[in-house]
């Protein structure tokens, strides 16, 4: 699963914090990928939700968007239910920003091995398209790492801040799969809906009323079939109120080999 969780923005950020944790006990991901994740004063919201869900938790930032001016970091993380055995977080590329934004590699102990994760938030600013790409030819790169290899697929997710067959994520599609489609999802499926009381509507056509949040995959061995058995989005109001200004991506995988 994948979520941008709107870290402290939003009109009453502390009141859709609920709803956030009610979404992902409903879910019950394995594995959870989170962006615009708070942290403050040596505590952040991954480790806060890891302990109410029973999961491991890695954070790191910077991330994009920029905090707003409440302060903290903002940063994107991790969650599973299994061990963390090791993490990086690498600086991508953003010539046009004044702070170094990383993405996330994660290994996880599943039982038949270590499952790779790779996740990300890319820039958002269509201006700087050219930052975009080379983010998505970053983490291509990341996520087709042979030190990956092994017997669980690689999985990258995250907000890529761009639709999927968008030439910003060439470089990702060139390499890896999209779960949605593998899934038989909807393909107008959308994950940053207009209809949001609070949805960014500057960010334009290219971000909204698009699907934008994804999981991608590759296997990790020549001979490793895997199979999409549903997708499906998440996140809908809670008490009337959104969790997130996201919709969140959840597929569930199988694998043979």
């Amino acid at each position: 699963m994948t979520w941008n969780i709107w870290w402290r923005f939003g009109p009453d950020w502390k009141a859709r914090q609920p709803g956030i944790r009610a979404t992902l006990e409903r879910q019950r991901p394995d594995v959870l990928a989170l962006q615009e994740v708070w942290g403050e004063d040596g505590s952040t919201q991954a480790d806060e939700l890891a302990e109410a869900l029973g999961m491991h938790a890695v954070f790191a930032s910077p991330s994009f968007p920029p905090p707003g001016p409440e302060g903290g970091e903002l940063g994107i993380a991790v969650l599973s239910r299994w061990p963390v055995l090791g993490w990086e977080a690498p600086v991508m590329p953003a010539r046009h920003r004044a702070w170094d934004p990383v993405a996330l590699t994660v290994r996880v102990d599943h039982p038949v091995g270590p499952l790779p994760i790779v996740a990300a938030c890319l820039d958002h600013g269509v201006p700087y398209t050219d930052d975009r790409i080379a983010q998505a030819a970053f983490i291509a790169g990341l996520a087709t790492d042979p030190r990956f290899d092994g017997p669980c697929p690689v999985l990258l997710m995250g907000d890529l801040n761009a639709a999927v067959d968008s030439p910003v994520l060439r470089p990702v599609r060139d390499v890896l799969i999209d779960a949605w489609s593998a899934g038989g999802g909807a393909a107008d499926a959308v994950t940053l809906p207009s209809t949001h009381p609070q949805a960014p509507l500057s960010a334009g056509p290219q971000l909204i009323d698009q699907r934008i949040d994804h999981i991608f995959f590759r296997a990790g061995r020549e001979d490793q079939d895997i199979g999409i058995d549903r997708v499906r989005l998440a996140g809908d109001p809670i008490d009337g109120l959104h969790p997130s200004d996201h919709r969140a991506v959840v597929a569930d995988f199988r694998w043979r080999g």
